[in-house]
């Protein structure tokens, strides 16, 4: 028998407008990170607007990072944790391939990034695939995200889900309306939903799953465009989401009114064991048959210049 494809391809270091380290993807044909850099999406759409100073340490933080990577996410919100000692980390992360994490680990300059205990996280996490120290904790689970997701208990309700996986266009088994709502079903109330994605049916598919939706601002360095993702959150009563955060703003009525287009159809995958191929097919009809207007219509109200 020949050896196994890996999941990703092949995997080509780059480097970003930041200095800091990005991988390509050839299965994916697509970067992990935009091309302004690696870390400053990191700060600015996942540690941010976590706002990490709002949890009490009367019980650990609880995140799940979907599609870990090369672990700039986690490892920058890990970073902001020491800055708030008093609280604790619980951590689960969902990753198909464990090459691109060890790759990182092996380039010095992505080592230099971290402090000692951050590093020390991500090395075990990479050599066995979780970590202890003192009250935090952590679990990595390889695979399909689409089911080793299903390994988390759904009385364990976390406060931030970390989500990056390829595009929608890319990586439609990870934008599934069924995905989705598997994973806002995880969130505690205020829980966050972060991701860099702002697409119409990744969108729609958050509110339909009960979410209330803010658009994140571009990074530093980034090109400033209509939205550079999506924060999702649980409702809370006790601590309404205010309209305004560092790093987000509400929805501009041009973004509203993407979410009546075509472009708002959403992925679907019933079972959770679709390709991409069949994914993409079944929305494709379903857009056909929709009724609702073209994405190229929306596109010539919105910005007749272009």
């Amino acid at each position: 028998m020949g050896e196994q494809p890996h999941p990703l391809g092949d995997l080509k270091a780059l480097d970003t407008a930041d200095g800091s380290l990005t991988l390509h993807s050839c299965h994916f044909d697509e970067a992990f990170h935009s091309s302004a850099g690696a870390l400053a999406e990191a700060e600015a759409k996942f540690v941010a607007p976590a706002e990490l100073h709002r949890f009490a340490p009367s019980r650990p933080l609880r995140v799940l990072d979907v599609c870990v990577g090369l672990g700039y996410n986690s490892a920058a919100l890990m970073e902001a944790l020491l800055k708030i000692p008093s609280l604790h980390l619980q951590w689960w992360g969902l990753e198909l391939d464990s090459r691109p994490l060890a790759l990182a680990l092996n380039h010095r300059p992505f080592v230099e990034l971290w402090s000692a205990p951050v590093r020390k996280r991500l090395q075990a996490l990479s050599d066995r695939g979780l970590w202890n120290d003192q009250s935090s904790g952590g679990t990595m689970l390889w695979g399909d995200a689409r089911h080793q997701q299903r390994k988390l208990r759904q009385e364990c309700k976390v406060d931030l889900v970390l989500m990056d996986a390829f595009s929608p266009s890319r990586c439609p088994e990870l934008w599934s309306e069924e995905f989705l709502h598997a994973l806002a079903g995880h969130l505690a109330p205020g829980g966050r939903l972060l991701t860099y994605s702002r697409a119409a049916a990744v969108r729609s598919s958050l509110r339909r799953a009960g979410l209330e939706l803010r658009s994140l601002l571009p990074a530093p360095g980034q090109r400033n465009e209509w939205s550079s993702g999506t924060l999702a959150s649980r409702p809370n009563p006790q601590q309404p989401l205010p309209e305004y955060g560092p790093g987000w703003r509400p929805f501009s009525p041009m973004e509203e009114d993407h979410l009546n287009t075509r472009a708002a159809v959403p992925y679907r995958d019933p079972e959770g064991e679709d390709c991409a191929a069949a994914i993409q097919e079944r929305r494709i009809r379903e857009q056909q048959h929709c009724g609702l207007p073209s994405t190229s219509s929306w596109q010539r109200r919105w910005f007749p210049s272009r």
